[in-house]
């Protein structure tokens, strides 16, 4: 964490320099800089030490300047969204982030185009006067684009219902504006063919249409070339249309400009229309929220529903809120959280998760998380922001496009100006040449396709069920070599079942499982309760004491007067208890009781249906090599790894040990792919974290889940993660087949303009055309 110090007083550039050097040495000190101007002491310093860190600067800073008077601003940084209502360019949403992001006090700065906001990390000293720069770098870029700070987002239907509309009153009224230039350069083009009008009518006619067609367009070029923006796409089009006009090319002006203008309409329309798709896709959010409230049943907001209170869902509504069932039976369309097209029953007792379509019954449900912590809230949140972690492919075209403006605005110049000097004369045709490469250098077909596949693509994978944290981790998926599964909960059921008691040194089998239940009584693992289960009895919990769970090894405790361990043979070998060991496939629950060997339990775990066919799958799509990671002994490891026909499996493994295997796995791997980690999301959080990407398994309503992951499959089937790859593979052929029909026709035109052989009409298709194609392109992924 940043703080800051105000040394009052200090003016003595040694002690200074002394000051920042010893501050720096401390345990936990990141960095320390001192403003000898400013009087100030900037510090990074790790968390495990900010407690203390204020008295040793005092101590260090008297023992060079006693009087200095030592004083610490509070410096915090809050995060601020704003809306920025009509923003639809994702070259201009390029550079508002990036000046933004450069503003005193701005952390980050992220804009999601798709959703149409900023967000930022702003110190708190900064917070109060940055919403007017934010407007001003905004309005600098897109004069018409509101600027609002969002203090709350709350769901109303009808807000919902504009925001989503793809033509809406700003179009309308650009659709009066376009058919009346129109008009009017067409009745000029018939009074100028037909009547043979003079040429200062004709000019007349062409001017006014100009004006009403592009006239937003060259002042937005003015006003950018005064703040020192100038390559960009008003500044092209104004150029190349007026130098039209200047070389005498007047119908060919108006008409760049008129289908410049329709081209930027419908591709702005094509945008809204995929952000509309995207939106429907992840419609869960619900309308409102049935409580009720002192006997009366109102409709309020879902946001309004506080923890333990009473909804009523009717059927067709959304469950708005997480809960438990308190009455009521019907079936759930789960659809939009799983992907999954069969309805799922629930009864009095069961969890109920928002987002999920009652279908059948009137169900009374008693919520158990506030509206931003349930599952719809979190899952909308993760598909909306996921465009905030760009991927490389974003990143590399965002940067390509920085450069590759310039370099054609300057080989237009050469074509315009240097090569009728050095080949003398025809002035005017190179000009004109030159007017033609500057149309068909708007870079606009890449910087705004790219972002949408992808975003396109990560709304696709939601519809299955597969929620994608970001573009990044989409396209990684795209270069995984190597996966690696847990085994329990992941492959298998993870649905534990007591199959055999093996008593021994005269103890029974009901003694043996009354020992383990009674050990096992305060866990919650999987084969605790199966054991617990197995018991069926009540057990009295006041005779049993000195309880401790041994990571990895098992559990030691008191039972009544007895010393009970039950665990694996670890543990066994720890207490240096002799056993036998038992040669059975399953998981074995060893006991021991006042140091004496009693039996051993076997439990068994069914491997999923699907498992198998998924492994094949994964195989079949490019997937080089399959490892199973499990604590099981070998025997339960070889069986499950064979049955699945796994490459390799790691058995008995600790924890800690799981990690270790990833990391010995991810440095064999082939260079330059990725490798993925399946788990359950709880356990494995360390293992999902240091794996490329982390996938947890069956993350529907479990919050452990959605926070370890890069990817969360929503239900329990490993085929989903095929579908995830399938989804990544598509959106990353889509985003090169863009790339290539970008580049490759803009350098066909390119080419023919410089020749001389495309004139302003292909030029505008070269830009315009090209750009509705890629976007068009770019929405096929949301219909795959």
């Amino acid at each position: 964490m940043k703080r800051i110090f105000l040394l009052k007083g200090l003016d003595c550039p040694n002690c200074s320099a002394k000051i920042e050097k010893e501050v720096g040495e401390l345990d936990g000190v990141q960095s320390s800089v001192v403003n000898l101007m400013k009087q100030t002491l900037t510090i990074n310093v790790a968390q495990t030490a900010a407690d203390t860190i204020a008295s040793q600067i005092e101590t260090i800073v008297h023992s060079h300047e006693p009087d200095v008077e030592v004083q610490e601003e509070t410096v915090m940084n809050v995060t601020k969204s704003y809306s920025l209502k009509g923003l639809d360019c994702p070259n201009c949403s390029a550079k508002i982030e990036k000046e933004v992001g450069e503003l005193d006090g701005v952390q980050s700065s992220v804009v999601n185009l798709m959703k149409q906001t900023l967000t930022i990390n702003v110190a708190q000293t900064a917070a109060d006067t940055i919403a007017s720069q934010i407007e001003t770098i905004v309005h600098s870029h897109e004069p018409d684009v509101e600027v609002s700070e969002i203090v709350q987002e709350s769901y109303i239907p009808e807000k919902k219902q504009e925001a989503n509309e793809s033509y809406n009153n700003e179009d309308k009224k650009l659709t009066v504006r376009l058919a009346t230039g129109a008009a009017i350069y067409a009745i000029g083009m018939a009074l100028t063919v037909f009547a043979k009008v003079p040429l200062p009518i004709e000019l007349a006619f062409l001017i006014v249409s100009y004006v009403i067609l592009g006239g937003d367009v060259v002042w937005q070029a003015v006003r950018n070339i005064s703040k020192g923006r100038v390559f960009d796409e008003h500044f092209l089009m104004s150029v190349s249309t007026i130098g039209a006009f200047v070389i005498g090319e007047y119908p060919e002006a108006v008409a760049v400009m008129l289908f410049y203008q329709v081209g930027e309409f419908f591709q702005s329309l094509a945008v809204k229309r995929s952000r509309k798709s995207i939106s429907d896709l992840m419609d869960i959010r619900p309308d409102s929220a049935t409580v009720r409230r002192n006997g009366e049943l109102i409709t309020i907001s879902p946001e309004n529903v506080s923890i333990g209170e009473i909804i009523i869902v009717k059927p067709g509504e959304k469950i708005p809120l997480d809960g438990v069932v308190l009455d009521g039976d019907s079936m759930l369309d789960t659809r939009a959280l799983t992907g999954e097209s069969v309805p799922r029953s629930v009864h009095k007792g069961d969890e109920a998760l928002s987002g999920c379509m009652n279908q059948t019954g009137v169900l009374m449900i008693k919520t158990t998380k506030a509206f931003g912590e349930s599952t719809a809230s979190k899952i909308i949140d993760l598909v909306e922001n996921a465009s905030s972690r760009k991927a490389p492919t974003e990143n590399f075209i965002t940067t390509f496009a920085r450069y590759y403006t310039p370099v054609v605005v300057i080989l237009a110049a050469f074509l315009a100006i240097l090569l009728p000097i050095i080949l003398g004369g025809g002035w005017t045709e190179w000009i004109r040449r030159g007017f033609v490469f500057l149309v068909v250098s708007c870079p606009c077909a890449l910087v705004i396709s790219i972002p949408l596949t992808f975003f396109g693509g990560i709304g696709a994978a939601s519809k299955r069920g597969v929620l994608v944290k970001g573009s990044n981790y989409l396209e990684a998926l795209n270069n995984v070599s190597v996966i690696v599964f847990d085994k329990t909960g992941t492959l298998t059921k993870g649905v534990f079942n007591v199959t055999d008691i093996l008593p021994a040194n005269g103890f029974s089998k009901e003694q043996v499982l009354e020992y383990a239940a009674e050990a096992e009584s305060f866990s919650n693992h999987p084969i605790a309760k199966s054991i617990l289960a197995a018991y069926e009895k009540e057990i009295d919990q006041s005779v049993i004491s000195d309880y401790k769970e041994i990571s990895g090894y098992g559990i030691s405790v008191m039972a009544g007067e007895k010393k009970v361990f039950a665990g694996n043979t670890k543990l066994m070998d720890t207490e240096c208890i002799e056993y036998t060991t038992c040669e059975n496939a399953g998981t074995k629950v060893y006991l021991a009781v006042d140091g004496q060997y009693a039996g051993c339990i076997l439990i068994t775990d069914e491997v999923k249906p699907d498992s198998k066919k998924a492994i094949s799958d994964l195989k079949h799509i490019g997937v080089e090599k399959t490892v199973m990671l499990t604590g099981d002994d070998e025997k339960i490891g070889k069986s499950v790894a064979e049955e699945l026909q796994l490459d390799k499996y790691y058995a008995q493994l600790l924890p800690d040990q799981k990690v270790e295997k990833v990391e010995l796995l991810d440095s064999k791997k082939r260079p330059g792919s990725k490798l993925a980690f399946v788990g359950d999301g709880i356990n494995d959080a360390p293992v999902l974290a240091r794996a490329d990407v982390g996938i947890a398994m069956g993350g529907l309503g479990s919050d452990a889940a959605i926070e370890a992951a890069d990817v969360v499959l929503m239900t329990d089937e490993p085929s989903k993660l095929v579908e995830a790859i399938e989804v990544a593979k598509a959106t990353k052929q889509i985003v090169m087949q863009n790339i290539v029909i970008a580049l490759g026709i803009k350098s066909v035109f390119l080419i023919l303009g410089a020749l001389g052989i495309a004139g302003m009409w292909e030029a505008v298709f070269g830009d315009v055309g090209v750009t509705i194609i890629a976007v068009l392109n770019a929405m096929r992924i949301l219909k795959k």
